[in-house]
């Protein structure tokens, strides 16, 4: 069992930054770790994974925007958000898993987090 908190939600201006994080209760080494993002009246889409060769994939959405890295020794992976825009704000969702195809093709990791706000509003 792996539990995942994450930190750094907020309310930032059109075309701030934020920086997510999302500390798990164990090691990471083997995991492959990811976000995914819910907005009000929304089904939750995945945002950004990467896996545990540190090798990454975004949705097509945040391309270019956002950051997705990961610190092996503090147990811990990073969600740099960029040039946020109203359409970005969403709950924020940690998630891990050892199968990426559950993670980044099913979209359903066996491991999440409770969530982050992420506003963004002038």
């Amino acid at each position: 069992q792996v539990q995942l908190v994450e930190y750094g939600g907020g309310l930032v201006q059109p075309g701030g930054s934020l920086r997510l994080s999302c500390v798990a209760s164990g090691a990471i080494n083997t995991l492959h770790m990811g976000w995914f993002r819910q907005a009000p009246g929304k089904e939750r889409e995945f945002v950004a994974a990467m896996d545990w060769s540190n090798e990454s994939r975004y949705a097509d959405l945040v391309k270019g925007r956002f950051t997705i890295s990961r610190d092996n020794t503090k147990n811990t992976v990073f969600l740099q958000l960029n040039s946020l825009d109203p359409e970005d704000m969403a709950v924020y969702f940690c998630a891990a898993d050892d199968n990426w195809v559950r993670m980044v093709v099913w979209k359903s990791p066996a491991y999440w987090g409770q969530g982050t706000q992420v506003s963004v509003s002038s």
